[in-house]
C-alpha cells in the first residue's frame, strides 16, 4: 500500500508543486497590490481547497493545515489580509519543500 500511495504522490508532485508556485505568487501580489481580483481569488481558494483535500493522504498533514488556513483567509468579503495569507503560503511552501523535490 505505501509504494502505491508513493507512486501516486511521485505523479501528483509536479502538479503540486504547480498549485504551491501558484499561491506563492498570487501571495505575492496581494502583498504588493493590497488587492486581489475575483479571477486569483476564485483559482486561490480552488488550489487551496484541492491541496487541503489531498496532502493529508500523502502524510502531509501540516501542509493541510496550512492550506486550509489559506481557504479561511481568503473566504472573506473584502481583501484577505496579505500578511497571514503570505505567513501560510510560505508555511505551506516550508512544509513541502522536501516533498517536492524529485
Amino acid at each position: 500500500m505505501n509504494e502505491q500511495i508513493a507512486a501516486i504522490w511521485a505523479r501528483q508532485r509536479p502538479q503540486t508543486r504547480e498549485r504551491v508556485k501558484l499561491l506563492q505568487r498570487i501571495a505575492d501580489s496581494v502583498s504588493d497590490t493590497r488587492s486581489i481580483d475575483a479571477d486569483s481569488r476564485a483559482a486561490a481558494l480552488d488550489t487551496a481547497h484541492k491541496l487541503a483535500g489531498s496532502l493529508g493522504m500523502y502524510g502531509y498533514m501540516d501542509a493541510t493545515n496550512h492550506a486550509r488556513a489559506i481557504e479561511q483567509v481568503l473566504d472573506v468579503t473584502g481583501l484577505p489580509q496579505p500578511e497571514r495569507l503570505q505567513e501560510h503560503v510560505d508555511a505551506l511552501a516550508a512544509s513541502l519543500a522536501g516533498a517536492l523535490e524529485e
